[in-house]
């Protein structure tokens, strides 16, 4: 396992409460003492290690599972204006829903399995002993509006490679959101210690297509007749990068 992933805790009851905290999301104290039935002396005790030692924020008495500290980035283009920062776990709605406008035009099959899968969990971020899920997200004011999502394996053979979604709703296309969104999902990916990059896109996803490749990705492989969108058999299109 990359040591950029490794979970050390060093204490059972600390281990019981970080992975109370992660299955989650987010949880207050008194959540974790009714739920755990810990002693609230030791639950602050051993959420302040958690926290000295990088694995969990404390901010308002919530509690929530720490990645690496990013700061978030303002951005303009013409009239729009446009954060892409870390997803919290409050973004979940507005997440769910902006993945699943972009997955009702037909043409992103694996982002409507990513919020499916966030949507079911009703947890944004993943880090525990066999996955890893990164999120940012881009907002107009409160709205989100697009995002990027990297999923790593904590499997040994598998721990240098992630998958990658990225998508913005229709409305604000064109202002290179979506770049600045895959710039961050690679740049974090890399800090992780992942070397490759996979996502998957329908053939009749052009403009898809062609954002990946003008961003150095490669088509690697083509599954025929792979998806069935409106009763046509239409391609997966397997893209990678190395990062």
């Amino acid at each position: 396992m990359n040591v950029e992933h490794s979970l050390e805790f060093g204490h059972d009851d600390r281990e019981r409460i970080y992975n109370y905290v992660e299955r989650h999301g987010e949880c207050g104290f008194d959540d974790i003492e009714g739920d755990l039935r810990l002693d609230p002396r030791g639950i602050r005790h051993h959420v302040a290690i958690l926290r000295r030692d990088g694995y969990v924020t404390v901010e308002d008495g919530r509690i929530a599972v720490a990645f690496d500290d990013v700061a978030a980035e303002e951005h303009r283009d013409g009239d729009v204006e446009f954060v892409v920062r870390p997803a919290h776990q409050s973004d979940l709605t507005g997440l769910v829903g902006a993945i699943r406008q972009v997955a009702s035009e037909r043409t992103y099959i694996e982002a409507e399995s990513v919020a499916d899968v966030i949507d079911h969990e009703e947890v944004i971020l993943r880090h525990n002993e066999l996955e890893e899920r990164m999120f940012f997200v881009a907002t107009v004011g409160n709205d989100v509006v697009g995002w990027v999502h990297v999923a790593g394996s904590e499997l040994d053979k598998l721990e240098h490679t992630a998958e990658l979604t990225v998508g913005v709703i229709e409305t604000y296309r064109g202002h290179g959101i979506g770049s600045h969104l895959l710039e961050r999902g690679l740049e974090w990916a890399g800090s992780r210690g992942y070397e490759k990059m996979y996502n998957s896109v329908p053939s009749s996803n052009e403009d898809a297509v062609e954002f990946l490749k003008a961003n150095g990705w490669e088509i690697e492989a083509v599954r025929e007749d792979h998806y069935k969108l409106d009763d046509e058999y239409v391609d997966e299109v397997m893209m990678a990068v190395w990062i």
